[in-house]
């Protein structure tokens, strides 16, 4: 995550470049899947983020999350101004009858009015492997190349992170090359591989997205 609670501030962050002004900027539109609705994130959904997105399997190749409700509390708080600022847009995704953020995607200007982004994601353990990532994820990339108009989508993962390295290539990412030891994660500094996705490609690959519906328990 890009936050950092000890640079946090009320007021916005200057921006050293010309940001065009959309609705988005305003609050994000929710975006609709078959099993999946992306939406902006709430304050209220601070309680089920450190619950899914703090566990060990989830955050052990990430940047750390913050550690405490009030922690996601002031990172939710954080994201509403940076998308306001127009830098940077964090998606929660929710599941259809189920309205409680289960994860969140996070796309973040890299210095050209998003013509070059990076981008990141966590998903709660319970829901890997039914889909809802897969169909999340071409939802927000449809977002960036179509709504932002980005014409480079960068992404990093820990080389020793399979699953991360998975879902990326089965998006289509390109594997462009590894950062030695750029990531440090619990105490070591890790590899991560550099992946990058054009808009050109993504209109070559993209596709529907899956239209089964997805069964979750959810306690």
């Amino acid at each position: 995550m890009p936050y950092q609670p000890d640079l946090d501030v009320v007021s916005l962050p200057s921006v050293s470049h010309a940001v065009t002004t959309s609705d988005w900027q305003h609050g994000l539109p929710k975006l609709n899947g078959a099993q999946v609705v992306l939406r902006e994130l709430r304050q209220s959904d601070a309680v089920a983020l450190h619950a899914l997105l703090t566990t060990e399997e989830v955050s052990r190749f990430i940047s750390p999350p913050p550690s405490t409700v009030d922690g996601f509390d002031k990172f939710i708080a954080w994201t509403l101004r940076q998308r306001a600022a127009g830098t940077y847009v964090c998606f929660a995704v929710t599941v259809h009858g189920y309205d409680t953020a289960i994860g969140i995607f996070q796309v973040r200007d890299l210095g050209q009015d998003f013509q070059t982004a990076e981008w990141g994601f966590a998903l709660g353990s319970p829901f890997w492997g039914t889909g809802v990532f897969d169909e999340s994820a071409r939802l927000v990339l449809d977002f960036v190349f179509e709504t932002l108009g980005t014409h480079r989508l960068e992404a990093r993962a820990a080389v020793i992170n399979g699953r991360g390295n998975g879902a990326l290539q089965k998006l289509g990412a390109v594997q462009e090359g590894v950062l030695r030891r750029s990531f440090l994660c619990g105490g070591r500094y890790l590899d991560q591989a550099l992946y990058a996705l054009l808009q050109t490609d993504w209109r070559k690959l993209r596709r529907p997205v899956r239209t089964a519906a997805v069964s979750v328990r959810v306690h």
